[in-house]
C-alpha cells in the first residue's frame, strides 16, 4: 500500500497578512520539498470540504456558526488575538478538516496504508468553543471524532510533537476515557497548558514538558520512557500525528533543538506501535513550522519515514 499526501491550493487562499508566522509560504516551502523525485511515489489527493456536521462532533454548533458567518468578503477579521480570516480562510479551513476525515477514510479502509495533510490554517490549539493561537477548527480531534463515527472505531491516539502544547485536542480528549492524546512540548511557552500533572479524566492524557534549550537526545529519552509505552499500552486502533515542526532548532518563535532526524526517529517509532496494534493506521496533519528550510527538511524526513513504513 502507498502513502497518500492530501493538500488543495484553496489553503493557501488563508491569508494571515504581512509578517504573520503562520502564512502560505509554509506550505509552497513543503510543496517544493515534495516535488523531489524521491516522492513521486505519494499518492497525491485533493481533498473534499469538510461537512459542517464532522466539525460539530467536537465544536460547538454555536461557534461554528460563528466562524461561518465571520468569513468577510474582503481584509480580514480576528477570530482572536493571533488567529485572523480572509476571505479564503473559511474555504481553507473547510479543505483542511475534509483532508484529515478522507486521510481516515483511506487509512482505515487500508486503501492507503497512511497519509500526511499538508493543510492550513493547523488545529490543535483550537477550543470547543473558540479559535486559538492560529487555529480556527481542531483538525486532528475532528479525524479521530470521524474515525470513531464513520468507521466504529473505539481507542484512537493523537500524538503531538509541535513545541506548543495542543490545549485543544487535550480539553476535547481529556473525560472520555477511549481517547489519549500524547504531547512533547517546551515548557513554559504559550499556551501555558500541558503540565505533567494534566493527565485526564481516565489517565488518557500524557504530557512530556521539554526545557527550553532540550535537544534531539532529551526529547527521544521522555518519548523512549514515557509517552510511548503509554500509548503501546493504550492499544489504538488508529493513530493520528500532530506534526508540528515548530521544535526545530532553526525555528524563530521557540527555543529547543530538534532537528530533522528528530522527527524521523520519533516517525518510525509511532509507526512501529501502529504496527502492532492497528495494522501501521497512522494519519499525519501538519501544525507549526516557522523556519522555512527547517519546516521542509522536517516535512520531507517526516513524509520519507512514513513512506518507508
Amino acid at each position: 500500500m502507498t502513502t497518500i499526501l492530501y493538500s488543495h491550493a484553496a489553503c493557501a487562499d488563508h491569508d494571515t497578512g504581512p509578517r504573520h508566522p503562520e502564512s502560505s509560504q509554509r506550505l509552497a516551502a513543503i510543496s517544493r520539498a515534495l516535488d523531489a523525485d524521491e516522492f513521486a511515489v505519494l499518492e497525491r489527493e485533493q481533498p473534499p470540504r469538510a461537512e459542517v456536521a464532522q466539525i460539530r462532533r467536537m465544536h460547538r454548533s454555536a461557534y461554528v456558526d460563528r466562524v461561518m458567518e465571520s468569513a468577510p468578503t474582503q481584509g480580514r477579521r480576528a477570530l482572536d488575538s493571533d488567529t485572523v480570516m480572509s476571505p479564503g480562510s473559511l474555504e481553507a479551513a473547510l479543505r483542511a478538516v475534509g483532508a484529515i476525515c478522507a486521510a481516515v477514510d483511506a487509512v482505515v479502509t487500508d486503501r492507503a496504508m497512511n497519509a500526511f495533510c499538508a493543510v492550513h490554517p493547523p488545529g490543535h490549539h483550537a477550543e470547543p468553543g473558540h479559535a486559538m493561537g492560529f487555529c480556527i477548527f481542531n483538525n486532528v480531534a475532528i479525524g479521530a471524532a470521524h474515525a470513531r463515527a464513520e468507521h466504529q472505531l473505539r481507542r484512537v491516539a493523537v500524538i503531538d510533537f509541535d513545541v506548543y502544547h495542543g490545549n485543544g485536542t487535550q480539553t476535547m480528549f481529556a473525560d472520555v476515557a477511549e481517547l489519549f492524546y500524547g504531547s512533547t512540548h517546551q515548557w513554559p511557552l504559550y499556551p501555558g497548558t500541558g503540565a505533567e500533572e494534566e493527565r485526564g479524566a481516565h489517565g488518557n492524557i500524557v504530557n512530556c514538558p521539554l526545557a527550553p534549550g532540550a535537544g534531539g537526545g532529551h526529547f527521544r529519552r521522555v518519548m523512549t520512557d514515557r509517552l510511548l509505552p503509554a500509548l503501546d499500552g493504550f492499544a489504538p486502533e488508529l493513530i493520528l500525528i500532530s506534526a508540528g515542526f515548530d521544535a526545530h532548532m532553526a525555528d524563530p518563535l521557540a527555543q529547543l533543538n530538534l532537528d530533522e532526524t528528530d522527527f524521523a526517529w520519533a516517525t518510525k517509532e509511532i509507526f512501529d506501535i501502529a504496527q502492532r496494534h492497528c495494522g501501521g493506521r497512522v494519519v499525519s496533519t501538519l501544525e507549526g513550522g516557522y523556519d522555512l528550510e527547517a519546516l521542509a527538511t522536517s516535512t520531507a524526513a517526516h513524509v520519507r519515514a512514513l513512506i518507508a513504513g
